[in-house]
């Protein structure tokens, strides 16, 4: 197979809208659980950034999904959006948790050293995959459904830390 026909998009147009919808329904239920408890959040440094993190994170999950399924595009373009989106992401990320742990609220290193590795597993198979290699895509397409569901657990700890600090 040539490096010009390896991406085919209708073999991963049901993927990509499948997560897509996933994350940006995500994103909505995120935003009103957070706007139930939004003295609690604004209180700690983890809760302020793991619902910025988890709020930007499933919206450029999304956004990464939206680019992919764009007409017209080949490895090259849908690697370097994927790349770019998911660096734009883990930079959120890191400078987020990096001001949580620094206020010394309580947020553990574990955190950001799982979500960040999935960044770069990520931005790794993205480009693998503007390089030409077909596996890159897969790489980065496990990578971004496991981010999902790390935001998933992050708005979990979100509702459950809000809810301690009620009682």
């Amino acid at each position: 197979m040539t490096a010009a026909d390896i991406f085919r998009s209708g073999q991963w147009t049901d993927f990509f809208l499948l997560v897509g919808t996933g994350a940006v329904t995500l994103t909505g239920l995120v935003f009103v659980a957070m706007s139930l408890n939004v003295k609690a959040i604004a209180i700690g440094a983890t809760h302020r950034y793991r619902a910025i993190n988890t709020l930007a994170g499933l919206a450029l999950v999304f956004m990464r999904c939206a680019l992919v399924v764009m007409g017209a595009q080949n490895h090259r373009s849908v690697g370097a959006e994927l790349f770019i989106v998911s660096g734009i992401s883990v930079t959120i990320f890191v400078k987020g948790y990096r001001k949580a742990i620094r206020m010394g609220d309580g947020l553990k290193t574990s955190r950001i050293i799982g979500g960040s590795a999935v960044h770069l597993v990520e931005m790794t198979g993205a480009a693998l995959f503007f390089l030409g290699h077909l596996a890159g895509l897969y790489i980065a397409a496990i990578a971004i459904v496991t981010n999902t569901c790390y935001m998933i657990s992050a708005a979990w700890l979100l509702v459950i830390g809000t809810s301690e600090q009620k009682k």
